[in-house]
């Protein structure tokens, strides 16, 4: 009998941020699994065209999208109010919604999903330094928690939470969709990029995380020679003019937001990929499980990479190039130690895509409905 499974989803969908390519691939990974996929997520106001989720990621339509109505006030900044009311909003209404249906499998993101629910399976990416007292009451509510690293299952025993009900999830990518058969060259006429610089690149957002610490970039461009090219892709355009009005070095270069079936493209056109995460904060350091750090890999294009806790958890010395996090001269070493040595390039390249190997969508829904499956 085919399992029915909800998820519930407190974003703006489509969205340029990764959690939206996160939740649609798992939405998909569990129905090709088998069970039948109904994602509610709130009806929000959303200029990205097109606003057909599947439409814009590329998708099969083989779940079902429910938007749920009701009140919009995510903008209204004073101390967050907004949004948390319309989360509060969002979720009462997703109960309503849910009250007389059926489903065997409740897999959330949103904390407050605890205010409402019970039995669920909380995905959770960031662990508050607040509110404890209130937050365990929330993750008493979830039948299994899931986090992306070891770290953050152990900050959760931490704060009392027993280890059996954590479970360690990394995230994942699609690997059919990140090796594309064409040439570097190739990948960089079809996007107008220079074939005879040495391409240095960035995916992802600029400045809504500053963990992810893109700040790095401008003062590494000085460091290096002139053949070199910073590729920066993925601003949003109040990103875009906020990096212009520091004076940018001329080896750098700013690429708006790309629709996501374009970056496969862009990794490609690179010689090397940059993950530069900043120290001192937990979510950079202890939480995280970039996306860009599985399509990075399935690229078959050498990593270099902050050398931090979180990034460690997947990475090693076999699959990329470490540097000291924050520190803009240990980067450009270690972007010049894979520059000039293309057999250590290519034998990062051929670790880190067979490790990627055990990190798909596929396996990583396969786990999540094995556990359900088993209780």
């Amino acid at each position: 009998m085919q399992r029915k499974l909800v998820y519930i989803a407190n974003i703006r969908l489509p969205t340029e941020k990764a959690h939206g390519i996160q939740i649609m691939k798992m939405c998909e990974a569990f129905a090709a699994a088998g069970c039948q996929v109904e994602l509610l997520v709130p009806n929000r106001y959303n200029d990205l065209s097109p606003k057909d989720p599947f439409e814009f990621y590329r998708i099969p339509k083989i779940f079902k999208i429910t938007k749920i109505a009701g009140v919009d006030w995510v903008d209204f900044r004073p101390l967050g109010i907004g949004f948390l009311i319309s989360t509060i909003n969002f979720l009462f209404f997703s109960k309503i919604y849910l009250l007389f249906k059926h489903y065997d499998i409740l897999h959330v993101r949103e904390q407050l999903v605890g205010l409402f629910f019970g039995d669920f399976l909380l995905e959770l990416h960031t662990i508050p330094n607040r509110f404890i007292f209130f937050y365990r009451y929330l993750w008493s509510r979830a039948r299994k928690i899931l986090v992306l690293t070891e770290l953050a299952k152990k900050k959760l025993i931490a704060l009392g939470v027993s280890g059996d009900k954590v479970m360690v999830l990394p995230d994942a990518v699609d690997i059919s969709e990140f090796n594309v058969a064409i040439p570097k060259e190739a990948a960089r006429n079809k996007l107008n990029l220079p074939i005879d610089k040495k391409i240095i690149m960035y995916t992802g957002s600029f400045l809504f995380y500053d963990w992810k610490g893109i700040s790095l970039f401008p003062e590494a461009a000085k460091l290096l020679p002139e053949d070199y090219l910073l590729v920066l892709v993925g601003g949003h355009p109040w990103e875009i003019s906020q990096f212009q009005s520091t004076q940018l070095p001329r080896n750098v270069l700013l690429v708006p937001y790309q629709k996501y079936f374009l970056i496969p493209l862009y990794l490609k056109a690179a010689d090397v990929l940059v993950l530069p995460n900043k120290k001192g904060d937990a979510a950079s350091e202890s939480y995280t499980s970039p996306l860009k750090l599985f399509e990075y890999m399935a690229s078959c294009r050498p990593i270099v990479s902050s050398d931090l806790p979180s990034l460690r958890e997947v990475l090693s010395d076999k699959e990329a190039v470490f540097f000291e996090a924050g520190n803009s001269k240990d980067l450009v070493r270690a972007i010049q130690k894979i520059v000039k040595n293309q057999e250590l390039s290519e034998q990062l390249t051929s670790n880190a895509y067979k490790k990627v190997q055990e990190y798909t969508w596929d396996k990583r829904a396969g786990k999540i409905i094995n556990y359900a499956s088993s209780r």
